[in-house]
């Protein structure tokens, strides 16, 4: 049943993209959507994957430089860079990657997030939560809003929160890159694979929450909805009946352009070998590719990164890495901005949103920890990890600049 219901998604998402103008839905997505298609006749690089930090924008290890690219949402809202933020999944089209400084020019960037609804309950245990009936895994690199201190166990059943991540149909979960509250919403929105449709009632399930699209103008309705289709939905905030009342509806991902270098970070969706796979509805040639961290644990479900070309509709992979083998060491955060809020009791600042501790041990460059006094709002790049519980980065180098 699953590697049909998976057929029947990869075959959904390749018709999606045929339909982005055709299907609307506000505020709803993971990481970019079906809409606004048109790309920047420069661009000639592809990346998608989480925020990894700032002073341009960290994506995939490439700086990308972020000055005078459109940022938009799901969309295809124009927003403010100021709106990017740590653990955010997006999209960026770029120029040419430069691979020995691996540096590139942004020309566009689009975010969105996954799901926004309420808590429903918490295991810190299995580092899971549900939310709006969908199950969320916490990792070690997922990055909590600052308000939620304590991380996982900072959340509470009934409050509502937004989530940023890759969907893992195969697993029936989402993986969290960014989680922070939200306040006064006027819709829940939610992502995944269609089941037990409907289409006389014209109703269905996502990880048995029902949702009724009755209400929704023919216009707005994917043709041929099916089984196994991923699609992105907008509901209202309190049920009918036992029923999520659908106010928008749309599917598909936008893919790569062909001849487009391309990095993408995403769950193995289709599994026909360690060589041969899809990640996000596209498919991965693997055979002459680097597997840093070796080919067995390459399989259905496995989250990955991969590097590449697109090539009549297939990313020709050069590597290939399995991210839950890497080392929490290896994950290394770099913030560059303009610090503010100085704490020197609690040796924390801010800087790009995120507070900082310095109160580690900490190698500086141009200065030393005193300069932070003398020089309050002075420009600084910060490198360093994530606190266990998500919410600040515990600076391992800082740079006056």
């Amino acid at each position: 049943m699953l590697n049909t219901r998976l057929a029947h998604w990869r075959t959904a998402l390749a018709t999606s993209v045929t339909l982005a103008a055709t299907t609307v839905l506000v505020a709803c997505g993971g990481g970019g959507g079906d809409d606004a298609a048109v790309l920047p006749g420069a661009a000639t690089s592809y990346s998608q994957g989480a925020i990894t930090g700032f002073g341009s924008v960290f994506v995939g290890g490439v700086r990308f430089d972020d000055s005078t690219a459109s940022v938009n949402d799901e969309d295809g809202n124009s927003r403010s860079r100021s709106d990017l933020k740590l653990g955010m999944m997006v999209e960026v089209d770029s120029g040419n990657v430069d691979r020995a400084s691996a540096t590139a020019q942004a020309l566009r960037i689009r975010w969105g997030s996954e799901i926004v609804g309420p808590v429903v309950s918490i295991n810190t245990g299995a580092s899971t939560f549900r939310v709006f009936g969908q199950t969320v895994l916490v990792t070690s690199s997922t990055v909590f809003d600052s308000s939620l201190v304590g991380g996982l166990s900072a959340l509470t059943a009934g409050a509502v929160i937004e989530v940023h991540g890759i969907l893992d149909p195969v697993n029936f979960r989402v993986v969290a890159t960014r989680i922070e509250p939200k306040a006064a919403v006027l819709a829940f929105k939610l992502r995944g694979a269609i089941a037990s449709l409907d289409t006389t009632a014209k109703t269905f399930r996502i990880n048995g929450e029902l949702i009724s699209y009755m209400g929704l103008p023919s216009g707005n309705v994917p043709p041929g909805l099916m089984n196994g289709q991923v699609v992105r939905v907008l509901v209202q905030t309190t049920q009918v009946n036992g029923v999520w009342v659908a106010t928008g509806l749309r599917g598909g991902l936008r893919l790569p352009e062909a001849n487009h270098d391309a990095h993408v970070e995403g769950v193995i969706t289709v599994f026909r070998s360690n060589i041969d796979f899809e990640i996000n509805g596209l498919r991965v040639d693997a055979t002459n590719a680097r597997f840093p961290y070796g080919r067995d644990g390459v399989l259905l479900g496995t989250r990955v990164e991969v590097e590449g070309t697109v090539r009549n509709g297939v990313l020709v992979a050069t590597e290939v890495e399995i991210e839950d083998r890497r080392s929490p060491e290896q994950r290394v955060l770099e913030l560059r901005g303009d610090m503010s809020n100085l704490n020197t009791v609690a040796k924390t600042f801010s800087l790009r949103g995120l507070t900082v501790w310095y109160g580690g041990q900490v190698e500086y460059s141009d200065g030393r920890e005193a300069t932070l006094t003398i020089h309050n709002n002075r420009r600084l790049e910060v490198k360093g990890v994530l606190s266990s519980d998500g919410t600040r980065l515990e600076a391992r180098k800082i740079e006056f600049k």
